[in-house]
């Protein structure tokens, strides 16, 4: 896991906003939202869910937003690591991110991984996005990263998410996008459900400005 850390010109500060991004990113898309009074950490690449917990342990206070495979991720360190954490809230995605009832279908996901090359790649991108304008938004900030080491990032999830128990990390709120393409939002709904997360239902797509606005602050 990589974790990109930005922190306030300012003054040294007590906050964290701790951003577990989704599957094939890098900080690209995310470091123009800057969390007022807070430093920053954008977490992405989960080849591996190993989490340096030396670059968080001076926060008193740390609130979690996770965003599609990044919940999964979050909800796997978050289980595992103690931290001051306050808030929490998920974005489109689900602890569950391999099920045919709480995240993405099997056949889909093993689709998406065995057909991936920089052709498909650009076609699962437009899916994550609402339309066209904001398509071409999003390929202005578009991660650097190949379609190789995003197959070799997607087939470690599917390993791990196989391999590791269940995750105990409890959200306090879920964001299900009604217009999402990637994870089916009557699957997320089925998912949180199942929790004590409070669920908010919105108009947006799986990828939508609108939503890191307002949630990354």
């Amino acid at each position: 896991m990589n974790q990109y850390i930005h922190t306030s010109t300012n003054q040294k500060q007590d906050r964290l906003l701790l951003f577990f991004a989704g599957w094939g990113m890098d900080e690209r898309p995310f470091i123009q939202y800057t969390p007022r009074e807070s430093d920053f950490m954008i977490c992405y690449d989960y080849h591996t869910l190993d989490f340096d917990t030396s670059s968080a342990a001076r926060y008193s206070h740390i609130d979690v937003v996770a965003w599609s495979m990044g919940v999964w991720a979050a909800s796997q360190v978050l289980s595992r690591i103690a931290l001051p954490v306050n808030g929490s809230v998920a974005i489109n995605g689900t602890p569950f991110p391999i099920d045919e009832k709480r995240g993405i279908p099997p056949a889909i996901f093993e689709g998406t991984l065995e057909g991936l090359n920089e052709v498909s790649l650009r076609k699962f991108q437009r899916r994550m996005c609402a339309n066209g304008s904001a398509f071409d938004s999003f390929r202005h900030i578009t991660p650097q990263r190949s379609a190789e080491d995003l197959k070799e990032e997607l087939a470690a999830i599917a390993r791990q998410y196989r391999e590791l128990p269940p995750a105990s990390f409890s959200w306090k709120k879920a964001i299900i996008g009604e217009n999402d393409r990637i994870f089916p939002p009557a699957n997320q709904h089925t998912a949180w459900e199942e929790t004590s997360a409070s669920i908010l239902h919105g108009n947006e797509a799986h990828y939508d400005e609108s939503l890191f606005t307002q949630y990354l602050k």
